[in-house]
C-alpha cells in the first residue's frame, strides 16, 4: 500500500513544492528582489495558515504514524494545496520577466536537489518524501538562497543593461529628460505632462510603475526611439540614493517635485531621509535645468535650492513662482486659474479634487516652460483623463457614483481624498478602505488620524482586513461616529457584499488605498 501511495505523493508534492516557490518569489518581487525587505516580509508571515499547516504536516511525517496513512494525508493536503493555488487571484500576481524566470528555474533546481540525493543515497521514497515536504516548509528560504546565487549573473546582466540604455541615450544629445519624483503625486504628474506635450512633441513616459533604475532601463532599451523629442521618466525611491542612481543614468535637463511627505517610513526611517532622497533629482540637475517643486509640503518649502533656476508652486500660497485662483467644482469639470510668470491661464478640465489640480500645475508650469502655446495647454488640459486608480470618478449604471482611490497610501492623499467625499452632499458617503502601510512607527498614529477624519467625512465607513483596523476604529469611535455605521469586512469581498446592502441610487462610494498581497 506504501509502496503504491509514495510515487503520486512525491509527484503531487512536487508540484505544490513549485507552487509555494511562486509565491515566494511573488513576494519577493513585490519587495523589489531586495533580501532584507522580502526577509521582513517573512517575519511578518510566519503565522499564516499556509505555514502552519506545512509546518504541522512535516511533524506529523516523522511521527510513529503508520506510514502508508501519513502518506494518504500528504497526497490530500498536496491536491488541496494545488487546487487553492491554482484558483487563487492575486491583487499583483508574479510577472514572470527575465530575471523572474532565471530565479525561478534557480530556486527549482536547488529544491528538487536535495530529495534526489536522499533517494539515490537510500533509495527511500518515504525519507525522499520527507525531505520534499522540508523543501515547501522552508521555500523562503530557497527563494533567498536562488538570490544569492544568480545575484552576479544578475549583476552582470544589469551592468549590460545598464551601458545599452546609456549608449542609446548619448547617441540622442536633443533629447529633452524630464524627472518627476515625489512621495505621491508623480505618476499622475507624469500622465498630464505626457498629454499636454504631446500637442507639440514626439513624447514618450516610462509606462505604469516603471519607476526603478531597472524599469527605466527597460523603457529606454525596448521604447525609446530616434524621433522622440520628450522623455519623461518618474523616478521612484525605498531608499536614499535610489533617486540619484536614475539621474546618473538618465541625466535629466528639468526636475519635479510633486510633494515630500510620511510615505514609505518603514525603509526611509524619517521624514528627514525622505526629504533628502526626493532632492537627489534636483540636486542632479545641471545649471541651465529647472527644478518644479511643490512648496504646500513643509519639507519642500524649508528646503533651499541654489544649485540651478526653481520655480516653485503652490495652491493657496502667493508668494509663490506660480498659484492658483478660482477653483470651481462642477459635476462634469473642474474650472481654475493658474497666475504666475506674468500670465494667468484659465482651465477647465474633467479631473476633481485639489491634489488633482497641484499635479496639473507641474505639467503646465513645464509645458509653458518648453514654450508648449497656451491654446494647446488648454485643449491638452481639457482632454487629461483621470488616472486609473488615483481619484478616479466614475459612475454605475444603477447612479452610484465611485471615487477611485484605491493607489493611494499615505496621509496627505487619503485626506484629499476624503476632503473631495467631504464636498459631496447628495447621498450616503461611504468609504471602503484597509487603511494606511509602509509608515513605520508612525503607521498607528495616522491611521488613528485616518480614522477622525473618516468620522468628520463619512455617513457609513467599511473596514477591510485587521492590519490597521484597530486604530482606525479607535480614531472613528473617538470622533464619535456610531457603531451602526461602521462595518467591519474580513476581506474586500466581504467589503463589496455589505455595499450591496446598504448602496443605493446617488450614494458616493470611495474606494481608499488597496493593501498589496504582502500585506494581506
Amino acid at each position: 500500500m506504501e509502496q503504491f501511495l509514495l510515487i503520486p505523493a512525491i509527484v503531487l508534492l512536487a508540484i505544490y513544492c513549485a507552487f509555494a516557490l511562486k509565491y515566494e518569489l511573488q513576494m519577493l518581487q513585490q519587495n523589489s528582489y531586495r533580501i532584507e525587505r522580502y526577509w521582513k516580509w517573512v517575519l511578518n508571515s510566519f503565522n499564516t495558515e499556509r505555514r502552519l499547516v506545512d509546518i504541522l504536516v512535516l511533524f506529523l511525517l516523522n511521527t510513529p504514524f503508520t506510514h502508508w496513512v501519513m502518506v494518504s494525508v500528504v497526497i490530500l493536503y498536496a491536491l488541496i494545496r494545488i487546487y487553492t493555488e491554482y484558483r487563487k487571484k492575486y491583487k499583483k500576481p508574479l510577472v514572470f520577466t527575465k530575471r523572474a524566470t532565471r530565479l525561478y528555474i534557480t530556486s527549482l533546481i536547488l529544491a528538487y536537489t536535495l530529495p534526489t540525493i536522499v533517494y539515490i543515497s537510500t533509495f527511500n521514497l518515504y525519507m525522499s518524501l520527507n525531505c520534499l515536504m522540508l523543501m515547501i516548509v522552508i521555500s523562503y528560504a530557497i527563494i533567498i538562497l536562488a538570490t544569492i546565487v544568480t545575484a552576479p549573473m544578475e549583476k552582470a546582466i544589469n551592468r549590460r543593461y545598464y551601458n545599452d540604455a546609456k549608449r542609446i541615450l548619448q547617441e540622442m544629445p536633443g533629447l529633452m529628460i524630464i524627472g518627476i519624483t515625489g512621495s505621491y503625486g508623480k505618476t499622475s504628474t507624469k500622465h498630464y505632462l505626457y498629454r499636454i506635450l504631446a500637442e507639440q512633441f514626439n513624447v514618450l513616459m516610462t509606462p505604469g510603475s516603471y519607476n526603478t533604475t531597472l524599469g527605466v532601463i527597460r523603457t529606454i532599451r525596448e521604447q525609446l526611439k530616434p524621433f522622440h523629442n520628450v522623455f519623461i521618466v518618474e523616478m521612484g525611491a525605498k531608499q536614499i540614493g535610489d533617486i540619484k542612481e536614475i539621474c546618473d543614468l538618465v541625466q535629466p535637463s528639468i526636475g519635479i517635485v510633486t510633494a515630500v511627505g510620511e510615505q514609505h517610513l518603514e525603509s526611509f526611517k524619517n521624514i528627514q531621509n525622505v526629504q533628502r532622497t526626493k532632492f537627489e533629482l534636483i540636486d542632479s540637475l545641471p545649471a541651465h535645468g529647472l527644478g518644479i517643486i511643490n512648496n504646500d509640503f513643509e519639507h519642500i518649502a524649508n528646503r533651499p535650492v541654489k544649485n540651478v533656476q526653481v520655480k516653485r508652486y503652490s495652491l493657496n500660497d502667493k508668494e509663490t513662482d506660480y498659484y492658483v485662483e478660482n477653483i470651481e467644482y462642477g459635476t462634469d469639470e473642474t474650472h481654475f486659474t493658474i497666475v504666475g510668470g506674468g500670465e494667468r491661464l484659465n482651465l477647465s478640465t474633467k479631473l476633481i479634487g485639489d491634489c488633482n489640480i497641484s499635479n496639473l500645475m507641474a505639467a503646465v508650469i513645464t509645458a509653458r516652460y518648453l514654450d508648449v502655446p497656451e491654446n494647446a495647454i488648454k485643449y491638452g488640459v481639457s482632454r487629461i483623463e483621470q488616472v486609473e486608480h488615483r481619484l478616479n470618478m466614475k459612475r454605475t449604471p444603477g447612479g452610484i457614483s465611485i471615487i477611485d482611490d484605491a493607489f493611494n497610501s499615505n496621509p496627505d492623499g487619503s485626506k484629499m481624498a476624503l476632503d473631495v467625499l467631504k464636498r459631496i452632499t447628495t447621498g450616503k458617503r461611504i468609504i471602503i478602505t484597509p487603511g494606511m502601510i509602509e509608515l513605520g512607527e508612525k503607521q498607528e498614529f495616522y491611521n488613528h488620524r485616518f480614522g477622525k477624519q473618516i468620522a468628520e467625512s463619512c455617513d457609513y465607513a467599511i473596514i477591510v482586513g485587521t492590519y490597521n483596523q484597530g486604530a482606525i476604529l479607535a480614531g472613528m469611535q473617538e470622533a464619535g461616529m456610531q457603531e451602526n455605521k461602521i462595518f467591519l469586512a474580513h476581506t474586500f469581498n466581504d467589503a463589496q457584499s455589505h455595499l450591496q446592502q446598504i448602496a443605493e441610487r446617488g450614494d458616493v462610494v470611495l474606494y481608499e488605498n488597496d493593501l498589496p498581497d504582502t500585506f494581506k
